[in-house]
């Protein structure tokens, strides 16, 4: 039987571009406003991102609330994303997609101070890799099987949001 995808696909691996080749593994990440992981997907290092929001956009395990009559939800992606299938995505799935516009010859990226460009909004991701990335563990892939590099993610994932969410939490006094 043929194996699907590329070699290295079923265990999330794939030739790193910027590391002469070598295997490797890429964390696409869904974050809400505050930068705590709503979900995380693996995937080979040569794969686009814009090829992984449907994997991460369905890998988010909390029920979304519904949303009120005048409440919209809005998803933040960067220029990487801007093609016509991430678009239509956002819309299918009732989201207001904010991706900037790719550079072209015509239309260069506009200074910072231009009021044209778009805002910068990628810092909040980038700050939960840098949550990701302080443990060991995981900043380097050691596991040769995708399914436990994925729980080691996983479990990472819950010790983060545990630790921002805990200190938001009443403190109740033993009463007595």
């Amino acid at each position: 039987m043929e194996q699907k995808g590329g070699a290295g696909a079923s265990e999330a691996t794939g030739s790193n571009p910027t590391d002469r080749g070598k295997a490797g593994c890429k964390r696409t990440l869904l974050t809400e406003a505050r930068g705590i992981p709503l979900s995380v997907v693996l995937c080979g290092a040569n794969r686009h991102d814009s090829k992984m929001l449907m994997d991460v956009l369905d890998a988010v395990v909390v029920a979304v609330p519904a949303l009120e009559e005048q409440e919209q939800r809005h998803l933040l992606l960067d220029r990487g994303y801007d093609t016509s299938a991430c678009r239509q995505l956002a819309v299918d799935e009732g989201l207001i997609a904010h991706i900037p516009k790719k550079a072209t010859r015509e239309h260069p990226i506009p200074a910072p101070a231009d009021p044209e460009r778009h805002p910068a909004r990628r810092w909040v991701v980038e700050v939960g890799h840098s949550w990701f990335n302080r443990f060991r563990r995981i900043q380097t892939r050691w596991e040769k099987r995708q399914d436990l590099y994925l729980g080691f993610v996983e479990l990472t994932a819950c010790l983060i949001i545990w630790r921002k969410l805990a200190p938001l939490a009443p403190i109740r006094k033993p009463s007595g």
